[in-house]
């Protein structure tokens, strides 16, 4: 059966963790996600960990957001580790974002648009006005033009995003939450059916998976119900 396009995000105490909620998940999902403070703590060594001998996806979460030279020389030094995705703030500007491409061509660069954890009320104390949709629309469309091959938003404004950007780019959805999963630290955020059925590619989640009692199961059983999902809705999971 094909692992189902989920990123489980590896935010672990430690490496050992780490690498066992990876081999745990590995047979029911597509990508494991290692965020900065995993890699600041472990660094290199962390990737080859938690990619094991399966050779799962890994999705480098760094969110690189500097001058587009010093982006550059940060995405080349981690493309030797082969990452499958990698991210950086559309923030930063198209010239940063073209950096990162160039810089790393066999890696996916994802522009991340607005973090999931930020509500209107927040975006507008940073001088952003209006509904977070319309900055992720906006950022979608610079980093689109500027060579990124995927984009990071919330469920909320994937299915908006999907009608901005086309079929050929990959929306990755964090926020994602199954039913009684409790919303934690994100503000905007969609079940994994729903957010599938918007048109997101690669859903990323977390601690509903990674700190149940058994991980593997947890990712087992959100991946069925995404299949049945993707069923209903016509998708191939």
């Amino acid at each position: 059966m094909t692992p189902a396009p989920i990123a489980v995000a590896l935010d672990a105490p430690d490496l050992e963790t780490a690498a066992r909620w990876a081999s745990l998940v590995t047979p029911h999902v597509s990508t494991v996600k290692v965020g900065l403070e995993l890699y600041l703590r472990y660094g290199p060594d962390v990737i080859a960990s938690v990619r094991g001998a399966s050779g799962v996806r890994v999705f480098l979460d760094l969110k690189l957001h500097d001058i587009p030279n010093t982006v550059a020389g940060a995405a080349r030094a981690v493309a030797r580790l082969k990452p499958a995705i990698l991210t950086v703030h559309a923030a930063g500007g198209p010239a940063m974002i073209r950096a990162a491409v160039e810089a790393a061509p066999a890696t996916q660069i994802a522009a991340v648009t607005v973090l999931t954890s930020l509500s209107e009320a927040d975006l507008e104390r940073t001088g952003i006005a209006g509904p977070p949709g319309d900055a992720v629309r906006r950022l979608s469309v610079l980093a689109v033009a500027a060579g990124a091959g995927a984009l990071v938003c919330s469920p909320r404004e994937v299915a908006a995003v999907r009608a901005e950007v086309g079929p050929d780019i990959t929306l990755i959805t964090p926020g994602v939450r199954p039913v009684g999963a409790d919303s934690q630290d994100q503000a905007r955020v969609a079940t994994p059916e729903r957010a599938f059925a918007d048109g997101a590619d690669l859903l990323v989640i977390g601690r509903p998976i990674t700190g149940s009692a058994d991980p593997g199961a947890a990712a087992a059983g959100i991946a069925a119900a995404l299949r049945r999902a993707a069923g209903t809705a016509g998708r191939s999971v």
